[in-house]
């Protein structure tokens, strides 16, 4: 439900894959990018507007072959004078000048792409956006001016959150294109699997997709699920331990004691799991009955995928184990398959086991 006025309500995904269409389209045909108004994107805490500027310049590296540069500014930490510059003399001491603040130090290189990310900006005081209103629509301040080769696009979160936020002036909002983002489960799961998140954390929120975003402006907790906190949930247990009993007081701080309970319940059916390896070298691996353990099973047969991606004989393996899996977990496993890269669906299509599934 949009909860801050009359612009679009959209996952992360379909929010870069809009915004990369566009800017893809007026680089590649060499329009100039102040063409195009700055984006804002709206959104609670933890949504993922912060990851979602970073899959937007990997994309245009990838549609454009230039070179992505983001310099990214939490406007909460600055002061009006950080974005003119320091004022001092010039040298006959006649005149002031501004020193340029390494925010304006571009590459104006033709074979470069500029991002320059305001992010936090509604958390920012009301005279810091002021000295913002000049940078998202001439993209200038004072007698410094951004590269024709940037982007600019802001963050921030809604006044009705309840975090840190400003009522942004509606001379400043009036200068941006708004978005307002939502949470998604499909739209993340795309990209956790690209992203190597634990096998533990992706089954059991498909088990439990409620569980993605549990944020609740009324009651006011500090540890709460978002798809910020259970990429951070994955760290964990990807670089510190595997074991949810060994660090449970530490996913307890991100997620809040309840969830991080049910999630180490449930994570023990991945004790009875399968020999994923087995099955991806094509030997002989019983079905599992119980639900839990066979969504357990497909997040690591996803995350084993990863890894295995050229091994066209081994995922050929795999894919026909799946297909004795019930129908609805075959479907979800092989179509989260096509999420192991860009394009991977063209890898799968050569396979004549999942050419016969489709």
């Amino acid at each position: 439900m949009n909860n801050i006025g009359n612009i679009p309500v959209i996952s992360i995904d379909k929010c870069v894959n809009a915004l990369t269409n566009m800017y893809v389209s007026i680089i590649n045909n060499h329009i100039n990018l102040n063409k195009i108004p700055s984006a804002m994107l709206w959104g609670q805490p933890g949504i993922g507007k912060s990851q979602s500027i970073r899959e937007l310049a990997f994309n245009i590296e990838e549609k454009t072959k230039k070179k992505v540069i983001i310099t990214d500014v939490r406007l909460l930490l600055f002061n009006p004078i950080d974005l003119r510059g320091i004022p001092t003399s010039n040298a006959d001491k006649t005149l002031a000048i501004w020193l340029k603040p390494k925010i304006f130090d571009m590459n104006p290189s033709d074979e470069v792409i500029n991002i320059l990310f305001l992010d936090e900006i509604s958390s920012a005081s009301p005279s810091v956006q002021a000295a913002a209103y000049q940078i998202t629509l001439d993209r200038t301040i004072g007698e410094h001016k951004l590269p024709d080769n940037c982007i600019v696009i802001a963050a921030g979160n809604r006044v009705t959150d309840k975090a840190v936020a400003f009522q942004m002036p509606s001379a400043l909002a009036n200068r941006f294109m708004h978005f307002e983002i939502d949470s998604d489960f499909e739209s993340w799961n795309k990209w956790a699997i690209k992203n190597n998140i634990n096998s533990k954390v992706l089954g059991f929120l498909k088990f439990k997709p409620n569980y993605l975003n549990t944020f609740d402006k009324q009651i006011g907790s500090m540890a709460f699920a978002t798809p910020r906190t259970w990429e951070m949930v994955s760290n964990i247990l990807n670089n510190v331990s595997s074991d949810v009993n060994a660090v449970f007081d530490l996913i307890s701080g991100l997620l809040g004691s309840g969830i991080a309970t049910e999630l180490r319940g449930w994570v023990r059916v991945f004790d009875d799991l399968p020999n994923v390896e087995d099955i991806f070298k094509g030997i002989d691996v019983k079905i599992p009955s119980n639900t839990d353990t066979i969504y357990a099973l497909s997040s690591s047969m996803i995350q084993y995928a990863r890894k295995k991606k050229d091994n066209i004989n081994q995922i050929s393996n795999s894919i026909k184990y799946a297909m004795k899996l019930p129908r609805d977990f075959t479907l979800l496993l092989l179509k989260d398959y096509q999420y192991i890269e860009d394009n991977y669906i063209n890898v799968l299509l050569s396979i004549p086991e999942y050419e016969k599934w489709i």
